[in-house]
């Protein structure tokens, strides 16, 4: 039986229109002349989503409900974050200053005060008057004539009755026939003989009831003299407490119409007033460091540098939150939130030979400056800083600020360090990040789903629209105040919407990837003010579009270069059976491209299905391997319904030595396959992208315009033949956005555009060979590709029954066995 006709396309196959490839911008939708015409874009365009939710979030006080802005970088989520947060905090009341006080009853725990906006650094700049005046006027109080006479006074009153009672002593003994010798050691009573003191030898001749009457009268004498002595020693504790008395009552005088000024002062604020109680106390129990030659130390020869000066830090007031200045609730953006930047820290001195700290030296953190307002920080910052994110946590979660060594709760012998009091904490959390690592957070961290409920979702793309297109020029407007850029004709206003439309890859859509917008502006604006032009216009854009990609795209030069050199073997002309050329995307992280590739399909007889060379290798992704393994059951489901599916093929890219992944390839290794089947070549002068389904429906797939201009190039570098072109998804042609040289190929007839919904209208294009559809009986039209595909599998299915090896058969007749086996078990 000999090969059938083949059954011709009859019609011409559709071609996409010039006015399909692109979507242009009419400089005339502008209504001015330059850009400084109209006014600065005011807020965000494209987010109406992440608003409302950024709105929410702000609005609603509910303990949790704090917010993450998800989002690709550079749509603008921290400017439109700060713009709405900072419109909402003018709106707000002021918080509180925070100090840190010293706790006189526990230097180790400093206490925290709660004062009004301002009043923060008012207490401490009272306070450093206070000791200012506090060291003038008691040394003046204790130097002055009333002072010392009184303290005379009292001193003589004590040397009198003092020596009233010494002359008793004397008195006393006398009466008993002693005599008295008071010294610095002590009193010393001596027996007299014969009005002569008694010496010690002399007491031992004398007789012993002499001896017992002598040693009876020194015991009576001793206790009258420790009675003297006990009151002597009372009326002199009784001085010292006058002298204290009066210390006390002359540095009252002197110091107590400040302190009582500032009980007036801060009258309304409990906690100041029981500080300022507190500093009063300890200024008179130390009274010592404020006299005039007091606290002298004694020298120490060798040693006089250890020395300590007095110090009266202790009565210092350390500001940490300083509100005086603010207009509203505080908007803090925190760059680098690690664990002190965040919750604040202690710092430490060398004093001594030893590290020391105290309460003044406490400093503050991004939640102590944001309390009571709001605090705006990257994720992954948070997270890449060692035990920053477990302390937010904490600090979120006890709604107070707690400052302490970082990883102190881990420690097995903790630090001796201060314990300064906890700060309550009300603040709202912003993170901003990508949508990749909140749903990590979301679904391996429970503490998040609690803590941030709120998403703000930040599109990459909005509409088309005429108000887009006009508020696109106002942001122009924006960048050229701010970055200080030459003004934009309609003209180049224009190419930066269209641009927009590229970057979004969609007619109908514009990016909201501001920042890329932004950077092209800058370009644009450079390339004007280097020929002298006083406005950007369209030309100026484009050398800008020209000019970035020619600093990226050197190895998409490489890679053409080794096209068509044939080391990189990519034909574009003639027709070949099992051999197709796909488009893929390479990515370099600023720039990619479209780059051709060559895959080839191999048939031979057997049962072991299609097989992935990538797969086999380990260098397919899992949407590449699902790819293959959908066209596979494309097969199946399409000519094995009367037969087993009897084939042993093979599919790789040609010279490919990394990784593939994407399914866009899966209709053209289809294509490969179905020629390899039915012997029909296909033709080179055509590039395919697209994936496909296992009804035979041909999926959209990403990169378009980089896959198309990637053929185009090769092509042109070869010479354009006029048959050349691209077969890509129908439903990608309003992604189409291709630069102005395909366009003009493409109306000069050089060039061609497929757009197809199925494969069998891909095959047709492909071969020029009808598909052929399946008639009522379940056969295919002779000649047409699939009943060629179908008559080689049943051709192949029955070669296979005939010429079965043995192995393979006993294989099968094994498995039959243990089936059965299993099914009777």
């Amino acid at each position: 039986m000999g090969q059938p006709s083949l059954k011709k396309v009859k019609d011409a196959f559709y071609e996409l229109p010039v006015v399909d490839l692109r979507r242009d911008c009419d400089p005339s939708v502008f209504k001015f002349s330059s850009t400084a015409d109209i006014e600065p874009l005011k807020g965000t365009i494209g987010q109406n989503r992440a608003v409302e939710s950024i709105e929410f979030s702000l609005g609603i006080k509910t303990k949790g409900f704090n917010l993450y802005a998800s989002g690709p970088p550079g749509v603008g989520k921290t400017s439109t974050i700060k713009d709405y947060i900072d419109i909402k905090a003018k709106q707000e009341p002021i918080p509180s200053d925070w100090c840190y006080i010293n706790n006189f009853n526990d230097t180790d725990r400093p206490l925290a005060i709660s004062l009004p906006p301002g009043k923060g650094r008012e207490l401490a700049k009272d306070m450093d008057e206070v000791v200012v005046h506090t060291r003038e006027e008691i040394p003046k109080a204790f130097e002055s004539k009333e002072y010392e006479e009184r303290k005379t006074r009292i001193a003589n009153t004590f040397e009198t009755e003092r020596e009233k009672g010494f002359a008793e002593i004397e008195k006393k003994a006398e009466e008993r026939g002693f005599t008295v010798d008071i010294t610095t050691a002590g009193i010393m009573t001596i027996p007299l003989l014969k009005g002569r003191p008694l010496r010690r030898e002399e007491f031992s001749l004398i007789p012993e009831d002499q001896k017992k009457e002598i040693q009876q009268r020194g015991e009576e004498l001793q206790s009258e003299i420790n009675e003297v002595l006990t009151r002597v020693r009372k009326l002199e504790k009784e001085t010292k407490d006058k002298v204290q008395e009066l210390d006390k009552e002359v540095a009252l005088f002197a110091i107590g119409h400040l302190l009582q000024d500032l009980r007036d002062k801060y009258n309304d604020i409990p906690k100041v007033l029981t500080y300022l109680d507190q500093v009063e106390k300890d200024i008179i129990a130390n009274l010592e460091d404020f006299k005039p030659g007091e606290r002298q130390a004694v020298a120490i020869p060798g040693l006089e540098a250890l020395q300590r000066p007095v110090s009266f830090d202790r009565y210092k007031v350390n500001v940490i939150v300083n509100n005086a200045e603010q207009k509203g609730a505080p908007v803090v953006v925190e760059l680098n939130p690690s664990y002190y930047n965040l919750l604040g820290k202690t710092e430490y001195k060398a004093q001594f030979g030893a590290m020391s700290t105290d309460f003044s030296m406490i400093k503050s953190g991004a939640l102590h400056r944001a309390n009571g307002g709001y605090l705006i920080m990257h994720v992954l910052d948070v997270l890449t800083s060692p035990l920053a994110w477990d302390a937010l946590k904490r600090a979120i979660r006890s709604e107070e600020i707690r400052i302490e060594l970082m990883g102190e709760q881990y420690r097995v012998i903790p630090a001796t360090t201060i314990k300064p009091e906890p700060i309550p904490l009300n603040v709202k959390i912003v993170l901003i990040g990508n949508p990749h690592i909140y749903m990590l957070l979301y679904n391996m961290d429970e503490d998040f789903r609690e803590l941030f409920k709120v998403k703000a979702d930040f599109n990459v793309e909005m509409d088309r629209t005429d108000e887009h297109i006009q508020k696109y020029a106002a942001f122009l407007r924006e960048q050229v105040a701010e970055a200080k850029l030459k003004d934009f004709e309609p003209s180049g206003a224009a190419k930066i919407v269209e641009y927009g439309s590229w970057l979004a890859g969609d007619q109908l859509k514009l990016s909201t990837r501001f920042q890329d917008v932004g950077d092209l502006a800058s370009e644009a604006s450079y390339w004007a003010a280097a020929s002298n032009a006083p406005l950007v216009s369209a030309e100026h854009v484009k050398k800008a579009q020209d000019h970035k990609k020619f600093r990226s795209n050197m190895i998409e030069a490489k890679i053409q270069e080794m096209i068509n050199r044939d080391i990189v073997l990519i034909q574009t002309e003639d027709s070949v059976v099992g051999q197709i050329n796909a488009l893929s995307i390479i990515s370099l992280g600023d720039y990619y491209f479209g780059r051709p590739s060559r895959i080839t399909a191999k048939v031979h007889l057997g049962t072991k299905g299609v097989i992935n060379i990538e797969r086999e290798i380990e260098q397919s992704g899992p949407s590449h391997s699902k790819g293959v393994l959908i066209l596979a059951n494309y097969l199946a489901g399409q000519y094995a319904q009367d037969k087993p599916l009897s084939i042993s093929a093979s599919l790789t890219f040609e010279q490919s030595y990394e990784g593939v992944d994407g399914d866009s390839a899966s209709s053209t290794e289809l294509y490969a396959l179905l020629s390899a089947l039915s012997g029909v070549p296909i033709k080179q002068n055509l590039a395919i992208t697209g994936s496909v389904n296992q009804r035979g429906e041909v999926q959209p797939i990403g990169g378009v315009n980089r896959k198309i201009e990637g053929f185009f190039d090769v092509c042109k570098a070869r010479s354009l033949t006029g048959d050349q072109g691209v077969m890509i998804p129908i439903q990608n042609v309003v992604n189409l956005m291709l630069k102005q040289e395909v366009i003009d190929a493409v109306n000069e007839g050089k060039f061609h555009i497929y757009p197809v919904k199925t494969v069998d209208e891909g095959i047709q294009v492909l071969t020029g060979v009808e598909a052929g559809q399946r008639k009522e009986d379940g056969t295919f039209p002779e000649g047409t590709i699939h009943y060629l595909v179908n008559q080689k599998l049943k051709d192949m299915a029955n070669l296979l029954r005939e010429y079965e090896i043995p192995e393979e058969f006993e294989g099968r007749e094994r498995r039959k066995r243990g089936g059965a086996a299993a099914q009777h078990s």
